[in-house]
C-alpha cells in the first residue's frame, strides 16, 4: 500500500483503495471472531480499529501545531472534535490547554471541561473492576456532565458547548460533525463511546443497523463495503465471505481470511454440496486463478498441496496446461512433479521435451529426456537418429551423454547397442585393441544392431585383422565356438571378412 501511495498514479489509487479495504475488513474479523472481544474491550478494540482506519486527522493536527498560533488556526476545533469522536482524550485536552493559555477569559470552562474528559470512565483490559461497576461509574459521570450542560457552564463557548453535548451522547450533536467522521461506522462506534461503553458483541447488530440508517440517511444507499461490514457486525460469517466474493477483485483475500477462520475453528459446521468445504472451495479457486499468471503459477503450487479432498486432482490438470516454454520453466515443472510423485505427469512433460528437442535436431537432449522418461521405443528412435549421423558425418555429436549413460542404456536394445559401439569406439582409440575385438564380436552375435548397421560393422572389424593380438583371439575362439547355435553365422561372417580384408578395390568394398 505504502509503494502504491508513492506511485500516485490512478490504476495505484484504485488498488490502494482496495486494500484498504480489505485491511479494513479484516481488522473488524479479527475483534469479532478471531479475538472474540467481551463487552467492554470490545469498545476498546472498536476505537483501536476507527484509529488505525481513519488517519487524516494527523496530518490536520501536523498543520495546526506548525503554526504560530494554534488555538486561531481554522481547522483547530476539527481537530480537537475528531480528537474527541475517536476517544482521544489526552490529545483532545493537550490542544484545549492552548486554547486556555491564549484566551484567558475561557480558562474556568477550560478546566471544567478537562476534568470532565479527565474523569470520563473508559473500560480498560487490565482493569478488575465488573461491568456493573463500570456502569455505575459512567452514570454518575454522565450525569454530572448533564449538570453543567443544563446550568449553561459552556454558553458563551459554542465549541465547548458541542463538545460536552459529545460526551452526553447526543446523536444530533455527533452527527452534526459528520463531515469529520467520514463513515457510517465511524459514528456507530463514537455513539458507542459515549452512549453505551460496556456493549455487547450481540447488541452490535442493532446500533450497526440503526447507525447506517441515521448516518446515510435517505439520500444515499449503501456500498458494497457497508455490506459487508453490516454483516460482520451483525456474526454472519458466511455471509461476510459471500460479500467480499462479490465485492473484491479476485478470490486472494477471501481465500486467506476463510483460511484464518476456519484455523479458528469457526467454519466447521459449513460444508458445501458438492463434498468440499468452503475453505478447500476457495483456496482451490485463488490457487487456480495463479496457475494463468506467468510467474505465480509456482505459488498456486503450495495452495494445492493445502487442499487435501480436491487439491491433487486440480494440481494434475493445471501442471498439464502450463506452456513448457523453456527448458528452464520444463524442469521447474518435473521437479514439482517427481516431488508429489506425480509419474504420469513426469512422463508427459519428459516426452513433450523430447519431442520438442528432436524436431530442433537436439539429439542429446532429446535422449535425455527420454531416457528420464524412461519411454524405451523413443529412446530406441533417437539412439537409431544417432546412429544414422554417425554414418553420414562419421563421428558421434554429444559424447559425453552417450559415454556416461551407464545404467540407463539398458533402457532400449538399441540404446545398448549405441553406448555399447561408442564403448568400442573409445576401446580402439585407446589401441586396446583386443578389448575392442571382443566387444565388436559381441555386439555382431547380440542381435541388438540395426540390419542397416551392419555393413558398418564389418567395415569396422577390416583394420582389426591387421592386429597381431586380434588374429591370435579369433582364432582362440573359433575352437570354442564351433559347437555354438551362432557357428555356421559366425563362419559366414569370417567368409566375409576375408573376402574384405583381401579386397584392395575401394568400390567393392
Amino acid at each position: 500500500m505504502e509503494d502504491m501511495h508513492q506511485a500516485a498514479s490512478n490504476s495505484a489509487f484504485f488498488q490502494v483503495s482496495i486494500l484498504s479495504a480489505m485491511e479494513l475488513i479484516w481488522n473488524l474479523c479479527e475483534i469479532l471472531f478471531v479475538e472474540a472481544a467481551p463487552a467492554g474491550p470490545l469498545l476498546l478494540r472498536l476505537l483501536d480499529w476507527v484509529q488505525l482506519h481513519i488517519c487524516d486527522v494527523d496530518n490536520m493536527v501536523r498543520e495546526v501545531l506548525s503554526s504560530e498560533n494554534p488555538s486561531k488556526h481554522k481547522l483547530f476545533w476539527n481537530v480537537v472534535d475528531i480528537f474527541v469522536l475517536q476517544g482521544r482524550m489526552d490529545e483532545a485536552r493537550h490542544l484545549l490547554s492552548k486554547e486556555a493559555i491564549a484566551n484567558p477569559t475561557s480558562m474556568n470552562m477550560y478546566k471544567i471541561l478537562d476534568d470532565l474528559m479527565k474523569k470520563m470512565p473508559v473500560p480498560s483490559v487490565g482493569n478488575t473492576q465488573t461491568l456493573t461497576e463500570m456502569e455505575l461509574k459512567w452514570q454518575h459521570w454522565h450525569e454530572e456532565c448533564q449538570r453543567y450542560l443544563q446550568d449553561g457552564t459552556f454558553a458563551s463557548s459554542s465549541h465547548m458547548e458541542s463538545i460536552c453535548k459529545i460526551l452526553l451522547g447526543d446523536e444530533n450533536a455527533i452527527l452534526e460533525k459528520k463531515e469529520l467522521m467520514t463513515t457510517w461506522y465511524h459514528f456507530l462506534v463514537t455513539r458507542l463511546l459515549y452512549s453505551h461503553p460496556t456493549v455487547k458483541p450481540m447488541e452490535l447488530r442493532f446500533y450497526a443497523q440503526s447507525s447506517m440508517d441515521m448516518f446515510l440517511g435517505e439520500e444515499s444507499s449503501p456500498e458494497p463495503l457497508d455490506t459487508i461490514l453490516m454483516a460482520a457486525f451483525e456474526f454472519e460469517l458466511h455471509q461476510v465471505i459471500k460479500e467480499c466474493s462479490v465485492a473484491l477483485s479476485n478470490w486472494w483475500f477471501v481465500a486467506h481470511l476463510t483460511d484464518l477462520l476456519d484455523h479458528c475453528k469457526l467454519l466447521q459446521s459449513h460444508n458445501l454440496y458438492f463434498g468440499s468445504n468452503m475453505r478447500e472451495f476457495l483456496l482451490l479457486e485463488y490457487a487456480s486463478g495463479l496457475f494463468s499468471h506467468h510467474s505465480l503459477w509456482q505459488l498456486g503450487v503450495d495452495y494445492f498441496d493445502h487442499c487435501p479432498e480436491y487439491g491433487r486432482v486440480y494440481l494434475e490438470l493445471h501442471i498439464e496446461r502450463i506452456p513448457l516454454n523453456t527448458e528452464q520453466k520444463a524442469l521447474k515443472v518435473l521437479r514439482i512433479c517427481e516431488q508429489r510423485q506425480m509419474h504420469e505427469q513426469v512422463r508427459s512433460i519428459c516426452k513433450i521435451m523430447a519431442m520438442k528437442a528432436l524436431r530442433n535436431n537436439r539429439l542429446g537432449s532429446a535422449l535425455s529426456w527420454s531416457i528420464r522418461a524412461k519411454d524405451a521405443a523413443f529412446a530406441t528412435l533417437i539412439s537409431d537418429r544417432f546412429l544414422k549421423d554417425y554414418c553420414e558425418r562419421g563421428r558421434f555429436s554429444d559424447l559425453d551423454l552417450i559415454d556416461n549413460l551407464g545404467p540407463s542404456m539398458l533402457l532400449s536394445d538399441r540404446l545398448t547397442f549405441l553406448g555399447k559401439y561408442r564403448e568400442f569406439h573409445r576401446l580402439y582409440g585407446e589401441k586396446r585393441f583386443s578389448e575392442a575385438a571382443r566387444l565388436l564380436l559381441m555386439l555382431m552375435t547380440a542381435h541388438i544392431a540395426p540390419c542397416s548397421f551392419w555393413m558398418t560393422l564389418l567395415t569396422d572389424a577390416l583394420p582389426l585383422l591387421e592386429q597381431k593380438e586380434v588374429r591370435m583371439l579369433h582364432r582362440g575362439m573359433h575352437a570354442d565356438l564351433t559347437a555354438h547355435p551362432l557357428h555356421k553365422r559366425l563362419q559366414t561372417f569370417q567368409s566375409h571378412l576375408e573376402v574384405f580384408s583381401n579386397c584392395n578395390d575401394s568400390k567393392t568394398i
